[in-house]
């Protein structure tokens, strides 16, 4: 036992060494959440210690970084410097989502209600601010982010994703955006989409494995859409629980035709009905 534990103690330590811990990456995501976005906190910023805070966030992904630098491209303050020079385009782009989200939802009252309430938007922020850092080859950083995210939410977006303006996610639960899916513009996903890739080798894997949705395109729930070869034609339609593994032409209607045989309960069934559970 003794000589597990030595091997435990030696192999804990090499694996922890360069990595900041998953509680401080959840703390900086919330404290830049809360930022952008003061009503999701009880305490409004206030004006005058605005640029104060924006100090403290800088220094905060300093810290993150430090375990990682010699796993870096750049210096953190040079990380630093250009991650948030871009939040402000970051934050336009959300500010887009909660409209296209507000605009599209009937059961959406306002902006503020989206920002507080919505686990689709919740999972579009996280996105859009874990992207930046994978652009930047920044490793696990991005992953500690959108698997926050997915865990509070069960909407599972890659960080490497590339996804347009006014990305609509309603409900939410149990969709799957992979490392390599290129989503544009006014785009709308509804629960249990899957955008995934075929069966391929690991020496594949930076290769274009996942699909392509162009602008303006609506996926229903429950659709499983997979390839690195497959696109989706700006302004589609593809229906629920539709398996497409081909590309679609601009302006397609895609949707699985099911039938539902109801019998009267006098009546014989010819067809035997088994549970397998």
């Amino acid at each position: 036992m003794k000589e597990f534990l030595n091997r435990l103690y030696a192999n804990n330590k090499q694996m922890s060494r360069n990595y900041p811990t998953k509680i401080m990456a959840q703390d900086f995501l919330k404290q830049l959440s809360n930022f952008l976005f003061p009503v999701r906190k009880e305490v409004t910023i206030n004006p005058g210690k605005i640029d104060v805070e924006w100090e403290h966030l800088k220094l905060q992904l300093k810290e993150l970084l430090m375990p990682l630098a010699p796993l870096l491209k750049q210096t953190e303050v040079d990380i630093v410097e250009h991650y948030f020079s871009l939040i402000p385009a970051i934050y336009d782009q959300l500010m887009l989502d909660a409209k296209a989200i507000n605009e599209f939802d009937p059961a959406a009252h306002s902006v503020e209600e989206i920002v507080l309430a919505y686990p689709g938007f919740q999972a579009i922020m996280t996105y859009r601010l874990a992207h930046p850092l994978y652009d930047m080859s920044i490793p696990v950083l991005p992953r500690l982010f959108t698997e926050y995210a997915h865990t509070v939410t069960g909407i599972d977006i890659h960080p490497g994703a590339k996804i347009g303006k006014s990305f609509f996610i309603d409900h939410g639960t149990g969709i799957v955006i992979g490392e390599t899916t290129l989503i544009g513009d006014n785009v709308k996903i509804y629960q249990g989409v899957t955008l995934g890739a075929l069966n391929i080798r690991k020496d594949e894997a930076k290769t274009k494995r996942h699909p392509t949705i162009e602008n303006d395109v609506i996926i229903y729930s429950g659709t499983t859409i997979l390839g690195g070869d497959t696109t989706i034609g700006h302004h589609s339609v593809v229906g629920g629980n539709v398996w497409l593994t081909q590309s679609l032409e601009p302006y397609s209607t895609v949707y699985n035709k099911s039938e539902i045989r109801v019998r009267n309960g006098k009546e014989k069934s010819s067809e035997p009905i088994n549970f397998i559970i």
